[in-house]
């Protein structure tokens, strides 16, 4: 693939940024007591993580931000604007993350401690973010708007595809946040979805796109270096988010969409599983399938061990990032 090498290296640096400037980082928040606060919901297991500094997102969006403006430079400011496309995803990065660190901050310091922004608040500016990324790919990048394996052509789904393009960001910014309850589990699960997507933007010539996704496996990896159990800090809604939106966003750009469920299978089951817990409780007047939602609650209250249950899941969406990859490219 050609700029895998390039891709690779960006990786390992982006990784190095991220550990290097981690630890100053968890400290400044320390200092600044950005610590989580735990609902009383969640499994009693988790009560021993309350205020540990949370709003880690920023641990490994300003690496991936810094180098990947460094390296499109000579583009973005050149007369040929060759690498102009990585400010959409950068964009919508940017966009969740403000949303995201808005909800944290209200969670930890506003009105609403302990429960961050209302959701409908949420929703609506997530909505609002999604709908202009959308017009972006479609009027100004042009992008695909839908791959099939088998067809020869893109297929053109018209303005519609605004409403299925907004929809797929907020979805999966939403996924990745669901996702991000057990220490280590949406940094891990993230790594292998950018990943598949990452080979299939090289695959796809898109050289820019693939160094951009392997920007973000390298910064995730090193975020992981302080997220592991016991986690010493938390993505938060400020992370989640963003790497949601921004998965959506760069699935989008490819056209292989439709693959999305599949290569982030597990941001997609967690989800899936609060749809169908929320409806199946109004249905039966107060009874659940699980033991509580998100899944990975669920496995925690069964008796799975934190670290058991983030290496399953991860090895489930290897699995899933691998079919989903070779499904993308089906003849």
């Amino acid at each position: 693939m050609r700029g895998s090498s390039l891709a690779i290296a960006i990786s390992s640096i982006s990784f190095l940024l991220t550990v290097i400037w981690g630890g100053p980082f968890i400290r400044m928040l320390r200092q600044l007591n950005i610590g989580k606060i735990i609902r009383i919901d969640v499994p009693e297991s988790h009560m021993a993580k309350m205020n540990t500094p949370t709003m880690g997102g920023f641990m490994f969006l300003i690496p991936i931000t810094l180098l990947t403006v460094i390296l499109n430079a000579v583009s973005l400011f050149g007369s040929r604007l060759i690498g102009s496309s990585i400010l959409v995803p950068l964009a919508a990065m940017w966009g969740f993350a403000a949303i995201g660190a808005v909800d944290d901050w209200e969670g930890i310091r506003g009105p609403r401690r302990g429960l961050g922004m209302r959701g409908r608040t949420k929703f609506l500016l997530q909505c609002l973010v999604a709908l202009v990324i959308a017009y972006a790919l479609k009027e100004i990048l042009l992008i695909p708007h839908l791959l099939w394996p088998t067809s020869p052509i893109p297929l053109n789904l018209g303005w519609f595809y605004l409403v299925v393009a907004a929809f797929v960001i907020v979805a999966y910014s939403n996924a990745i946040n669901l996702t991000d309850g057990i220490d280590g589990l949406a940094g891990m699960i993230s790594i292998g979805a950018f990943g598949a997507y990452g080979i299939i933007a090289l695959m796809q010539g898109q050289i820019y796109l693939g160094r951009f996704c392997f920007s973000i496996i390298g910064a995730l990896a090193g975020f992981l270096w302080f997220n592991g159990k016991p986690a010493a800090l938390y993505m938060g809604d400020t992370g989640s988010q963003a790497l949601g939106a921004t998965l959506a966003v760069i699935a989008l750009m490819t056209g292989r969409w439709l693959f999305l469920p599949l290569i982030a299978i597990i941001p997609t089951a967690e989800v899936l599983s609060v749809i169908i817990q929320v409806l199946y409780f109004k249905a039966t007047g107060g009874k659940r399938i699980f033991k509580k939602t998100p899944i990975h609650h669920h496995f925690e209250m069964i008796g799975w061990e934190e670290n058991q249950i983030v290496m399953r899941f991860w090895l489930i969406e290897l699995i899933g990032a691998m079919l989903g990859l070779s499904l993308a490219f089906m003849s």
